[in-house]
């Protein structure tokens, strides 16, 4: 035991960091726990509403974040864990597949582009350079929107916002069912854990409105827990590349690329800032960090999910002390070991009112990005309030992220601060404009 202690602690780097092997396990217990929403909501997302096997969906969700969770501890050595992302996955679901009718599979494919081009640019300096080139305001309003228009869903999934010929939507009148009923106990739970501050909070509600759920017979009491996980058949290698590669699907293959290269950024800063561990204000390491991402995107569209990406939940892990990749490989672990309980995840992934209320407070969650505005410049103000409310109302992430691009350059030439954009913006400004004026809507 003492050998096996000596090994971590010189691997992970703990007394550097110090820490022991105990306080990294539950960190990693703690971020799983955090961000364990993700094995219902991800395949209830892409299996019932994209049309995609929900059984082989569950298995690549645990698989994905598992590997990328345990590249990201083992080979960065950072306390981060990974999984699809929310946002992304609502638009592969209701913008790509429903809203455009393209085939997951060709969805799929614009994924795996996406990860390889995102690993190109981290073997490369073009990262930093597009990085530095979008402006924060632009980047909080992308991360704010994707918030609104995850809310949004949740929303409507739960039948509490429905359709309407007079207003296009309005609040249901009928909010006495019995699933509308256990959508709002799961909605206010929850918010009470998180105000509470209790760890796992999101996953916590979605298990006290399923055990209320059960009570009450509104969802169907499993008849086990574990059990043999399902094949993954059904969307193994099912991605066609060949098809994504046509050039009217550029913005959805950017819209894939642009919101995990942001995202993954934005967490790894803030979460490595969290712990500590940043050095002259430069993250160390940030290539095999930004490598696990891209790597696990890549196997991930290869298995059949949605693009992986860095949880800003890691940071729950980080402050129950969590420093090193010892958290990471915990949490890791714990997505391998899940991917035997499907019963459980069945059962309740057939219930919207399980699964909505961590959609809606996730994307509340997302949208505090809008403090980060700057709303006293109009220059700054209109083009990122356009990114941000056109997501929702478009129902589409990547049309959210073309006006916020074409409007922004063109604002700022008229403000007479043209020189404050930079090139790259000016060009992908001129790309989207083409993509609306010859292909149609996004």
């Amino acid at each position: 035991m003492e050998q096996a202690e000596n090994k971590l602690t010189r691997f992970f780097r703990l007394a550097e960091h110090q820490t022991n092997w105990k306080t990294e396990v539950l960190a990693g217990t703690t971020t799983f726990l955090t961000m364990a929403y993700v094995l219902l909501v991800n395949p209830y997302l892409l299996g019932k509403e994209a049309g995609m096997d929900f059984g082989a969906v569950f298995v690549a969700t645990a698989l994905a974040s598992a590997l990328g969770t345990l590249i990201m501890g083992l080979f960065a050595n950072y306390p981060i864990a990974l999984a699809p992302g929310m946002g992304l996955t609502a638009y592969f679901t209701y913008s790509v597949v429903l809203g455009m009718g393209i085939p997951w599979q060709t969805a799929l494919g614009a994924v795996f582009i996406s990860g390889v081009v995102f690993l190109i640019l981290t073997a490369t300096r073009l990262r930093e350079q597009i990085i530095n080139a979008i402006p924060i305001g632009l980047k909080h309003a992308v991360s704010a929107g994707i918030g609104l228009f995850i809310c949004f869903i949740g929303l409507k999934n739960a039948e509490i916002v429905v359709a309407n010929k007079e207003t296009f939507v309005s609040l249901n009148p009928n909010l006495n069912k019995p699933e509308e009923l256990l959508t709002l106990f799961g909605l206010v739970f929850t918010l009470l854990l998180m105000i509470r501050k209790v760890k796992g909070a999101v996953f916590l509600g979605m298990l006290g409105t399923a055990a209320l759920g059960m009570a009450t017979g509104v969802v169907d009491i499993p008849s086990r827990i574990f059990a043999m996980p399902p094949s993954m058949a059904p969307t193994w290698m099912k991605m066609d590349v060949m098809a994504a590669l046509d050039m009217g699907f550029f913005a959805i293959v950017f819209a894939f690329l642009f919101v995990d290269l942001f995202d993954t950024a934005g967490t790894l800063v803030a979460v490595a800032n969290q712990a500590g561990l940043m050095k002259n204000n430069r993250l160390p390491r940030a290539g095999k960090a930004l490598a696990a991402d891209s790597v696990a995107t890549i196997a991930g569209a290869s298995m059949g999910t949605s693009t992986v990406t860095s949880y800003i939940e890691s940071s729950a892990g980080v402050a129950s002390g969590g420093r090193t990749g010892l958290t990471a490989v915990t949490a890791g672990v714990l997505f391998l070991l899940s991917v035997f309980c499907f019963p459980l995840i069945e059962a309740f992934a057939s219930v919207a009112a399980i699964t909505s209320p961590a959609l809606i407070i996730v994307g509340a969650l997302m949208a505090s990005s809008l403090k980060q505005i700057d709303w006293q410049d109009l220059s700054e103000a209109v083009p990122t309030f356009l990114t941000v409310v056109m997501m929702p109302l478009s129902f589409s992430i990547a049309t959210g992220i073309a006006i916020g691009f074409i409007l922004y350059p063109l604002v700022k030439v008229f403000a007479g601060k043209w020189r404050a954009v930079h090139p790259i913006l000016y060009i992908l400004a001129v790309i989207f404009t083409l993509r609306f004026a010859f292909l149609g809507g996004i």
